[in-house]
């Protein structure tokens, strides 16, 4: 297998198209919500879940049959209908479109995958098998989250400050790169006597 490239993209008002209106359907788009993605969902029939999510104007939703004009405008595309040939031709159709398309629980007919995320803030572990076992993805998903401490979003926060601060008032060099390579390894805090603090107060 071709190795994946793991990338993390900024989806934020990017369009979606979600072909289908079941559970399965329902899950990616609540997975496209969280990063803000402007999801459009095609299906012939909608969830009761899908219809309110629309209702609340959180997604658009239109109940017809998939069509290939439906590709326009979407960045991405996600086949997750129950009918196994129509998600197959989505595919072919948004592959010929120069769209980038994932068809849910079918590897073969995925131009990417949705891994399994272990948030902490800013602070994102994306896992993937490439579609050979979700289900390991997601155990090692929950390994990862008992082994993170519940803080380390908060405790990014405060490394970034801290970083931008070394960025705005210490040259490029070595010097800076060590300085940050210290503060990831140290516990921040907010005294005056923390001992990542102390390091960017120069010696007497």
């Amino acid at each position: 297998m071709t190795p994946l490239l793991p990338v993390f993209f900024k989806m934020e008002g990017r369009p979606c198209l979600v072909v289908g209106g079941g559970n399965i359907a329902l899950e990616k788009v609540r997975v496209l919500l969280e990063c803000g993605t402007a999801v459009r969902v095609v299906a012939r029939e909608a969830s009761r879940e899908i219809q309110e999510l629309a209702g609340e104007s959180r997604i658009t939703l239109r109940i017809k049959a998939y069509q290939p004009q439906d590709l326009e405008s979407a960045a991405f595309i996600i086949a997750a209908t129950n009918d196994r040939d129509l998600n197959h031709r989505i595919y072919r159709e948004a592959v010929a479109a120069g769209k980038l398309v994932n068809v849910v629980d079918d590897p073969e007919y995925c131009d990417f995958y949705f891994g399994s995320i272990v948030r902490r803030g800013a602070l994102q572990i994306g896992i993937s098998t490439a579609g050979e076992s979700p289900a390991f993805a997601q155990q090692l998903k929950r390994e990862i989250d008992e082994a993170l401490p519940g803080d380390t979003g908060k405790w990014l926060e405060k490394l970034g400050e801290l970083r931008r601060h070394i960025n705005q008032s210490v040259p490029p060099g070595p010097e800076r790169i060590s300085l940050l390579r210290e503060l990831a390894k140290r516990e921040i805090c907010d005294a005056e006597t923390c001992p990542c603090r102390a390091l960017l107060r120069p010696s007497a």
